[in-house]
């Protein structure tokens, strides 16, 4: 079988389209998504065997740090602990392609936090696809980058990946050629960030 194509309008996404990926990955499906830092593998955060499958297509090991992409401030609040100074740089630079590393609340699995620190990557994707799809599904989704064994940048052209990978994945959203940026990683240390990696989000606020 091979996964679902669905080409989605890059700027009002169809809601016949959005309503169908949502179906997919509630019934346990991994899809492949554009977001503001090229495309990403993903899956409902709570379902452990999606996640093995995306484990074993990116050949990671089960202690790789998946990130989850949430709709908003309000929902990224319910899986990372978020302290005033935080939430002040999060409110001022989300939505947008950071990825934030967060103390874990209870409502994130174990298995996804980091095992010695009990932190998350967590972050809040710019796109009106991503923002449709999170806001239909009501939940965050389970994500990491689509970059495939042996190679270093993620796969941002949606015709190659479904060749690719459209046998082993359920659902694909082609939206159009992205650029393979990845995101910018901050992690936060008694309040104040530090830049762990520079991307498609802008560091100057976090310096």
């Amino acid at each position: 079988m091979s996964a679902e194509f669905l080409s989605v309008h890059p700027d009002n996404p169809q809601a016949r389209f959005v309503k169908r990926f949502v179906e997919i990955i509630k019934d346990g499906g991994v899809g492949v998504v554009p977001t503001d830092s090229a495309y990403a593998l993903c899956a409902l955060t709570g379902d452990k065997t999606a996640m093995e499958r995306i484990a074993r297509i990116r050949d990671i090991s089960k202690k790789h740090n998946f990130t989850l992409m949430c709709r908003d401030l309000s929902e990224l609040s319910t899986y990372a602990k978020v302290g005033n100074s935080e939430f002040r740089l999060l409110k001022n630079n989300t939505p947008g392609a950071y990825t934030f590393i967060l103390p874990a609340t209870r409502e994130v699995p174990r298995r996804l936090m980091n095992e010695k620190r009990r932190t998350i990557g967590i972050r809040v994707p710019k796109g009106a696809i991503i923002e449709a799809l999170l806001a239909k599904l009501d939940e965050p989704l389970l994500s990491c980058s689509l970059i495939m064994p042996g190679e270093s940048e993620p796969l941002n052209d949606p015709v190659e990946i479904n060749d690719r990978i459209g046998s082993i994945v359920d659902v694909i959203i082609d939206g159009g050629v992205l650029p393979a940026v990845p995101t910018t990683v901050i992690r936060f240390e008694e309040g104040q960030p530090i830049i762990r990696r520079v991307g498609g989000g802008d560091p100057t606020p976090f310096e």
